[in-house]
């Protein structure tokens, strides 16, 4: 684990954080040259003085993050690159990727944000995989943007899907329905796909027939706002950088809570599943997630349903995206409540749709709950540092998030029980293709 990371400077008498440079360093290993330096996949300007957020790569595998100042007339690489040098654990054992990696669908559901998505099908369709697809499902729109996007300018190298009802796990369902891969994976309109991620995220299907589910990595694309900056000091999205697996059949001794901490897994901007698996355990609750009253949660009730149906899951930190995350303190305000929210509702979800599980939640609850009262996420180790140190009081977690948190926890429920009316009757679109078929050959 590295040292204390660098506190990034505030200019004296203010509360308000300087933006924070995100870059990428690649050496040739813990001790070895520098291979490459830059901003951050590639975007922005050339890294400079001040505070700096640095992926640190070996041979192009991400291993760290580190966090430094790049004085005046100093060398930014040389600064990156010494920091990195000073605070690097050894390295993990590589694994390599299979050759065999299985087909895959990737499915991003998106609603008016078409420049937003143009920046992330550009990641995609560079990505190294030998054998994908990428399926857009146009959620809800009110105007044709996305539906001109991809066809003007992508044409047959994305496929277009529309879905009328609101709601992120509805339009998770019908691009199921329209996917043709062996695995699905999935991520969100406003990230930057690292070209090796979708093979890093499914090779481990190849390795283990008994896995359902993959995570990876997910680190911030820009930190140039301090509501940005404030949700990565206090957890962000990244889970470390130490591989780990989920076996239901062998509970992981340091999680007590296990499988209800689902967000210790990974997060919806970056997982696949094995197709058959994820139609199995019935797709994503559309009564949970982003543009319903529930507000989130359709991510952790598929993550702790994988794994209550007797599938493994695997993080792996290979599998990289960059996340933007929102700008504006009011966009952090809707965050701490949505997360609040998200999380009682993905727990009434299971109460609703998987009571078998009634007991274990009932008897793991109140822990749960406490563990979860904040996103400051306890950072696994592993080679993550983040800006400002964790919990300390350069970056305070304001008491007005922490009190919208709670009552969105509070809302869940009664968020869950309108969306789920909302939704009553609505079939899965798998579903509804097997009956046209059905019907067709009647």
């Amino acid at each position: 684990m590295p040292s204390t990371p660098h506190q990034p400077h505030r200019p004296q008498g203010s509360s308000r954080p300087a933006e924070i440079q995100v870059a990428e360093l690649d050496l040739d290993g813990p001790e070895g040259a520098v291979l490459s330096f830059g901003p951050a996949f590639g975007g922005g300007p050339p890294v400079g003085t001040g505070d700096v957020y640095a992926l640190v790569r070996l041979r192009g595998r991400p291993v760290a993050t580190v966090v430094c100042r790049v004085p005046p007339g100093g060398d930014p690489a040389a600064t990156v690159a010494a920091t990195a040098r000073a605070e690097l654990a050894p390295p993990r054992p590589h694994e390599d990727v299979p050759g065999d990696l299985p087909r895959t669908s990737v499915v991003v559901a998106t609603r008016e944000r078409a420049d937003q998505l143009a920046r992330a099908l550009g990641s995609l369709l560079a990505q190294d995989h030998p054998d994908f697809e990428i399926v857009v499902v146009d959620n809800a729109p009110v105007t044709s943007a996305t539906h001109d996007l991809v066809e003007n300018k992508y044409g047959d190298l994305v496929r277009y899907v529309r879905e009328p009802v609101p709601g992120l796990a509805v339009a998770h369902n019908r691009g199921i329905a329209a996917a043709d891969g062996a695995v699905i994976a999935f991520t969100d309109d406003d990230v930057v796909a690292d070209p090796h991620w979708l093979s890093a995220l499914t090779a481990p299907f190849a390795r283990d027939p008994g896995l359902g589910c993959a995570t990876g990595l997910i680190l911030p694309a820009r930190l140039s706002t301090p509501a940005q900056i404030l949700l990565e000091s206090h957890g962000g999205f990244a889970k470390g950088f130490e591989p780990r697996q989920y076996d239901p059949a062998h509970p992981p001794a340091g999680e007590p809570l296990f499988p209800f901490t689902a967000g210790s897994f990974g997060s919806g901007a970056n997982m696949a599943f094995r197709a058959t698996v994820l139609r199995e355990i019935g797709g994503f609750d559309p009564a949970t997630g982003t543009g319903t009253p529930a507000k989130g949660g359709d991510d952790l009730y598929a993550f702790v349903s994988v794994l209550a149906a007797g599938h493994r899951l695997r993080y792996t930190p290979d599998a990289l995206v960059w996340h933007h995350h929102r700008e504006s303190w009011q966009d952090l305000r809707n965050q701490a409540y949505g997360y609040g929210a998200g999380l009682t509702a993905y727990l009434t979800a299971i109460l609703v749709r998987r009571p078998a599980l009634l007991p274990a939640l009932l008897r793991k609850l109140p822990r749960g709950l406490a563990h979860a009262r904040s996103i400051t996420a306890h950072r696994e180790a592993g080679g993550a540092s983040v800006p400002g140190e964790h919990g300390a009081q350069d970056y305070p977690w304001p008491r007005h998030l922490s009190r919208l948190e709670r009552r969105g926890m509070l809302a869940g429920p009664i968020g869950y029980a309108k969306a789920r009316r909302r939704v009553r009757g609505l079939p899965l679109p798998w579903d509804q293709r097997l009956m046209r078929g059905q019907r067709e050959e009647r």
